[in-house]
């Protein structure tokens, strides 16, 4: 199967930065589960939570017109903070769904 690397990224911060996090500042999923945060770096996990449900599905092709195709945005839960990500995918893998469940 193929299977797309992400890179999660502030996009911006329309209110104030309650957790510490910067435009720019990101976190990745690659090989299907493997979530790695730059070293010496952080990401709040509540901003995590909130990206995701939309992970497994961004990994996948999915039809042209599907929302998920062409919408990469998700925000942070925190209201006073209104943090927006943008999810992109920086490479496709191919594995072999035997080795992972």
């Amino acid at each position: 199967m193929e299977l797309f690397d992400l890179r999660i990224v502030v996009d911006r911060i329309e209110g104030r930065s309650v957790c510490g996090l910067k435009v720019g500042d990101y976190f990745e999923v690659t090989n299907s589960a493997e979530l790695r945060i730059p070293e010496g770096k952080h990401f709040c996990m509540y901003a995590i939570q909130a990206a995701m449900p939309l992970l497994p599905a961004k990994q996948r092709q999915m039809p042209a017109a599907d929302w998920l195709e062409i919408d990469s945005f998700v925000a942070c839960p925190d209201p006073d903070e209104r943090l927006i990500m943008r999810i992109e995918r920086t490479a496709k893998v191919k594995l072999k769904s035997s080795d992972l469940t």
